[in-house]
Order: C-alpha cells, then structure tokens, then sequence
C-alpha cells in the first residue's frame, strides 16, 4: 500500500488523475454505446455513409466499444490496485487500451474526411500519450 502522505506526490496524483480521467472518458463513452447502441448505430451510419467504412459499421461499432469498456474499466479499477497494492499494471493497461480507442477513433474520422472530428481527438491522445510517462519513464512511487 502506498502511505498515505505520498499521495499527494506528483507520481501518485498525476497517476490517479490522469486514470480518473480516462475512466470516465471511457467509461461513459462505453457504457453509453451498450445502453444506446441503436441511437449509436443510426449516427454513425449516417456519419461513416460516404466512407469506406459503411459496410462495416456494426462491427466497427461493438469493436470500439469492448475497447473503451477495457479502458475505463481497467484505468478505474487500476486506481484502487495501484493506491492499495502499488502495482500499476492496470493503470498502464487503461492508459494502453486510451491510446488504442483514440487512435481507432482518429483513423475512422480521417477515413471518413471528417477532419475537425479528427481534429478534435487530438488533445485526447496527448494527454494519454503523456501519462505513459508516469509509467514507463519514471520510478514507481
């Protein structure tokens, strides 16, 4: 268990943080595809009907879903693990599985020619990308 004073350390909380967020960033998107799954559907039909990708579109769909799901879940759990065991195995599993999603998620816009939606992932993907380094570059706190 991590001591309770080193919480508030930059490793400690910038682990936390950066996992709270992608939590519920994938965790909303996620759970709102199951619970919405044909309002879903019908949107991205009809943004991906001039796209390549159209034919595909349900797969895609349940695909980026499980994705997500595996982010949030695993960067949410992850912050009890690492707070209460110090292992960060299923934060970097939550960060790994945020990059994927948004990398999916950029590569659908580009294909699609939507590129202020492309645009708009961007921030997303740094700020995910960046919280590797709390992992892999720094030592564990």
């Amino acid at each position: 268990m991590i001591p309770l004073e080193e919480w508030l350390s930059p490793i400690v909380a910038g682990r936390v943080f950066s996992g709270a967020m992608l939590a519920v960033l994938f965790l909303q998107s996620g759970l709102d595809k199951v619970f919405d799954r044909e309002g879903n559907l019908s949107w991205i039909k009809d943004h991906f009907s001039e796209s390549p990708l159209v034919g595909n579109v349900p797969f895609l769909l349940t695909l980026i879903t499980v994705i997500e799901i595996l982010a949030g879940l695993s960067s949410f759990l992850g912050i009890g693990f690492y707070l209460f065991s110090n292992d960060t195995i299923l934060l970097k599993m939550g960060v790994q599985f945020s990059c994927l999603a948004i990398l999916m998620l950029f590569a659908g816009q580009r294909i699609a020619k939507k590129y202020e939606g492309a645009a708009d992932l961007v921030p997303y993907f740094i700020m995910a990308l960046l919280s590797n380094f709390l992992y892999f570059d720094l030592p564990n706190v």
